[in-house]
Parts: structure tokens; sequence; C-alpha cells
């Protein structure tokens, strides 16, 4: 099932309430939210207070994407705030086991995410534990960043390990997902598509976002 996650990066935040609910009327139906620390990446962007505010306007999915070190310390606080997936990054976390199962622990879908120059295979002792992984197809930090076409690889790769080894991870991608790219990311595997500019930008959240999952659903119909 292909879903479509707006990424808020990209929104108005004086209008954040009216900008996710057109994504959604569209066909979004996953609110990702980038939380960054200006440590872990080169940004400072929300922390739990704006995904307290979310969850009082929306019942979508709120996925809340860590790129913050010390992720362990601040799970609680998301989890606490609303979030219904929380991932962490495999070069953010010493323990990434215990960070998972603390996401777990706290009745949240738990996701792992690899910025571009990391490996698949950095994941293999995870992939039995994850309710998903997100493949970073631009270097994290800022949006509206081109789309690094070497992730189509990883997206590739996840789906086939997946399949050999009867695992049910999601597979999600996060940068550069526009209209030129997403026929080629979800014939690649991913079914999760995590979209900023390319929804919150000229033409309006609702139209841009239907006309992306429209797009990425018929890629997918044809590669069935």
């Amino acid at each position: 099932m292909i879903e479509l996650a707006p990424s808020i990066l990209a929104s108005d935040f004086a209008n954040l309430a009216s900008e996710v609910h057109a994504a959604l009327a569209g066909g979004g139906t996953v609110v990702h939210v980038d939380v960054m620390d200006g440590h872990f990446v080169p940004n400072i962007t929300i922390g739990p207070p704006v995904v307290k505010s979310l969850r009082k306007v929306t019942d979508a999915v709120l996925d809340c994407h860590l790129m913050i070190e010390n992720p362990d310390q601040y799970i609680p606080e998301f989890a606490e705030a609303g979030a219904d997936w929380i991932s962490v990054h495999q070069e953010a976390c010493r323990h990434l086991d215990r960070s998972l199962q603390l996401i777990h622990g706290l009745g949240k879908k738990a996701g792992v995410v690899i910025n571009p120059a990391t490996p698949v295979d950095t994941l293999s002792e995870v992939l039995d534990i994850v309710d998903f992984v997100l493949v970073m197809s631009v270097n994290p930090g800022f949006g509206g960043q081109r789309f690094i076409r070497n992730a189509l690889h990883k997206i590739q790769a996840l789906a086939e390990t997946r399949a050999a080894l009867g695992l049910n991870f999601r597979i999600e991608v996060d940068g550069g997902v526009a209209l030129d790219t997403v026929e080629d990311v979800v014939r690649a595997g991913a079914e999760i598509l995590v979209a900023g500019s390319a929804v919150f930008g000229p033409g309006g959240a609702e139209a841009n976002a239907r006309t992306l999952l429209q797009r990425a659903r018929q890629a997918n119909l044809l590669s069935a």
C-alpha cells in the first residue's frame, strides 16, 4: 500500500493546521514531523510542543523523525505528546536495539533511519524488530534538496532482503520526492513517501498531494 506522508518542514507554520488539513484532504495519511537539534544535523526545527498541538487538530498518524543526538532522552516526551511512529538514526544511536525497544515499550511503532552514506547492511541485526526503515535520499538537515539516486539501490536492497527473510517492515523514503522522482522511488520498493516542497509548494497542498499520490499509485500498479 502506497502512502503519502506530507512533511510539515516545508509548510507555512503560521497556518500549520490548515496546511496539514489540506495535505490530508489530498490523500495524505501520515504527517511527517522532522525533528532537528542543530547538532546531529545543521538545523533546528521543532519539539514535543508542536507535536502536542498537531495531535489536537488531526487524527492522522504522526510520524516523528528524530534527527537528534541522544534520542533515548527525548523519545518518551514525543510519545507522550502524541507521536504514533518514532524513528531514530542508526548513526545517532550507540545502542540501537535499546532505542527501538524503548519506542516499542511506549506502545509506538519504531523505525530506523539511514543517511545517504550509510550502507543498508548496518541494519541487519534490527530488521526483524523494526516496523519501518526510512531511507534518506538527501543529506538530512534542510528541505528542498536534490534527490540522491543511490537511494534507489538501497530501497531495492531492503525490499529484496525483506522478501528473502520473510519480514514485515515497511520502507519509507525522505528527500527530493517529487513528480520527477516518485515513479522511480515506488518502482524500487518504497511504500511510504515523505514529501515536503512537492506538497507544500505552488499549486496548493491539497492539489499537489493528490497529483503526487496518483502518480505514485499509478507507478505501483504498472510495476506490480
